[in-house]
Formats: C-alpha cells, structure tokens, sequence
C-alpha cells in the first residue's frame, strides 16, 4: 500500500464524521455491535431529520454536494473504499457541515448499521453495472430485499448511470415489479431536468463519463415493502465500453489515461 494511501487511513482515524466498518471489525466484535443502528438521529446528527444514504459513494461529491443543498436532511454516503471517501469526508469536516456522515463498510452489510424504517431515501451514483452478476448489481433484486430492512415503506431509489445495460435492467425491473415511477429519463442533461440543482452534481467519475460523449441515465423509483420481487429475463444488450481502467473503450471515444480507476 502506498505511503499516500497510509496517510489518507491515519487521517480518516481523526474525522469525527467516518465510521470505518469493514466485515473483519464487525467479524471481530459482533454483528450487532455499531452503536448508532437506530440511533442515527439522536446520538449523532442530534434531530430527526430524514436520513439520506448513498451507496458505493466513492469521493462523496453526491453525498457533500446534497448536504450543502438540504440542511434539513441527513446524508450518509458508503463505501468499501477508505482512500475514496477521504476526498469528502476532508471537504465536510473542513467545511463543518453537521448533517453528513460517511460509513466504511460493504453495502452487503448495511443493515447492520441502520434499524428498520431509518432510511429514508437511497442514491446510487454510477455504479459497475455488474453484467455477468446480477447478484451483485445494486439495482438488483436482492439488493432490493436488503434495503427494504433499512427503508420506509416507498423509499425513493434514485439511480444515475451511464450504463445503457444497467438503465434498461433496472427499468424493466421496475416495471416487472409494479414499482411507481417517479422520475425517467435516458438522457438526463439533453432533457426538461436538466436544469434540476441536485442532478447537477457531478461526482468524478459522470465528468468522465461526459467527456466521452455518454449521456446519463436517471431512474427514481418508490420502493415498497409488499410483494415478493421478481427478476426480469437477462437478454438485455450488453455496453460496448468499461471503465477507465478495464482498456476496453467504445468505438470513436478517445483513450482513456492509464491511471484511472473503476467507480466502484
């Protein structure tokens, strides 16, 4: 591990707003044992404001941009990657914003850290749309069953990706399911929301995105708790391209720099 990377761990150590989690300490000191499940509001935000999580939140450009934008609310960003999220916990301890928080830890194991009917809105920025697994795609189905521990009842999920696979699944997901729809859009800066504040928050990895002449894809569904969730059939067109790092480009769109890396 490189001397940079030692330096971003030491310093999340200090920052009152990060809670480092991973399976091993959960492992080691029990499944039942991080102290603000169900205690979010009280014990660290210190109100009652509705709790925002976004999951897989890399440097936490989404997770600070919509804490400056909402006071009101709470705003939690998560993920498994400590150097990532160093960028955004820095800016919100430096910028003493109170109502954000960033948890280290495996999405798998959210529930571990909120009680159910904490959660009260998901954002998932740009994740790898995992084509080979479902299992393991964010939008997926049994990820799905997972958030439903931790949400209320018609919780928003609000997707943006720019992969056309994982737009089209996720769509045909939620329409298998009969979830609401509350916002769609194939190409949400070419459209009537793109004037929207919140969706012009742009993490590092959509500016990449853009600049490859992607358009990004939006999706918000309500997520009840009622019902069994079906998958739909996987006979989905697969992307032409991957990420930066995976040297597998799309047709006409200029190389991409060598030390770039995958969002999630």
């Amino acid at each position: 591990m490189g001397k940079n990377k030692l330096k971003k761990f030491a310093e999340m150590d200090t920052i009152d707003l990060v809670f480092q989690y991973p399976y091993g300490r959960l492992r080691d000191e029990g499944f039942d044992s991080f102290p603000l499940r169900g205690r979010w509001g009280a014990d660290f935000f210190g109100n009652d404001h509705p709790i925002v999580v976004e999951l897989g939140c890399g440097r936490g450009e989404y997770t600070v941009g919509l804490a400056r934008r909402f006071p009101e609310m709470n705003f939690i960003g998560i993920d498994i990657k400590g150097a990532r999220m160093h960028a955004g916990a820095v800016e919100a301890r430096n910028e003493g914003l109170r109502n954000v928080a960033f948890l280290r830890t495996s999405i798998e194991l959210i529930d571990a850290f909120f009680a159910p009917g904490e959660v009260s809105r998901l954002w998932i920025t740009f994740p790898d749309p995992q084509m080979k697994k479902v299992n393991k795609r964010l939008t997926g189905t049994r990820f799905l069953a997972l958030y439903r521990r931790v949400c209320i009842d018609g919780a928003e999920v609000c997707l943006k990706t720019d992969s056309p696979f994982l737009y089209a699944y996720t769509g045909a997901m939620v329409r298998l399911n009969n979830l609401d729809i509350i916002a769609d859009t194939p190409d949400l800066y070419g459209g009537d929301m793109a004037d929207d504040p919140i969706l012009n928050i742009h993490t590092h990895y959509e500016n990449q995105w853009i600049a490859r002449g992607l358009t990004i894809k939006y999706l918000v569904f309500a997520l009840r708790h009622d019902g069994d969730l079906l998958e739909p059939e996987d006979d989905f067109e697969r992307d032409t391209y991957r990420s930066y790092s995976r040297g597998i480009i799309q047709q006409g769109l200029p190389e991409p720099p060598a030390q770039s890396v995958n969002n999630l």
